[in-house]
């Protein structure tokens, strides 16, 4: 798939790179030339001088043929302005912007320009590693009512499985951080000692759950 990111900052040329690992083709999208440095000699990506919300700088990106829109670089009027004529204009149904505002970044998720607010993002991360349990969801949709969060599981669940964790929390277990490594589990999976376990599930039955696997299962 081909892949059009705008800004290669530390986050635009680290995805950048990670994609192009992962397979994919990659356009990359910068005013400032020097700025591709930051992707070594390895990367066999297009590398376009220009300003990202430019319709012909788009197009030399290949613009056209993109599965994704990344607007990265470090200015929110501009990852906004460059997001909306990828969607708007050229049809990408798979934009993100990153912006700095959290104010912001709220109001045009809720217009459907997916974004992702680094201020909030990296005070969320700091505060699931302060408080003693996930009160911090880790991803919360438009809406508010449904959230994703890293939930504290009591050891005694060790050997059930993902299904009864649910069962009793009244959720589902979007994915399982094993070892480092994401996994997306199956029917019979088990749950193990030091799996992180993310479950999405309606916010007014996050405490409620956390109170629940916090405790050991009440049946095998």
């Amino acid at each position: 798939m081909h892949f059009v990111i705008m800004g290669c900052g530390r986050v635009g040329s680290s995805l950048a790179r990670a994609l192009e690992r992962a397979g994919h083709e990659v356009a990359i999208i910068d005013q400032d030339e020097t700025a591709f440095r930051r992707l070594g000699t390895s990367f066999e990506g297009r590398r376009v001088v220009g300003v990202g919300f430019d319709r012909d700088t788009l197009r030399q990106a290949d613009i056209e043929k993109a599965y994704a829109f990344a607007a990265v670089s470090s200015g929110d009027n501009s990852n906004i302005l460059a997001a909306r004529v990828a969607r708007e204009k050229f049809g990408v149904e798979n934009v993100v912007a990153r912006i700095y505002d959290p104010g912001r970044a709220e109001i045009y998720q809720r217009l459907g320009i997916p974004t992702v607010a680094t201020v909030k993002w990296t005070s969320d991360q700091v505060l699931r590693r302060l408080l003693p349990q996930g009160h911090v969801p880790e991803y919360t949709d438009p809406s508010g009512r449904v959230v994703i969060a890293e939930m504290p599981i009591n050891e005694a669940w060790v050997g059930h499985r993902l299904f009864d964790l649910e069962k009793a929390a009244g959720g589902r277990v979007a994915y399982v951080s094993r070892l480092g490594e994401g996994l997306i589990p199956g029917a019979d999976t088990v749950f193990q000692d030091g799996d992180l376990v993310h479950l999405a599930l309606d916010r007014d039955r996050l405490a409620e759950a956390e109170r629940v696997l916090d405790a050991a299962p009440t049946t095998r």
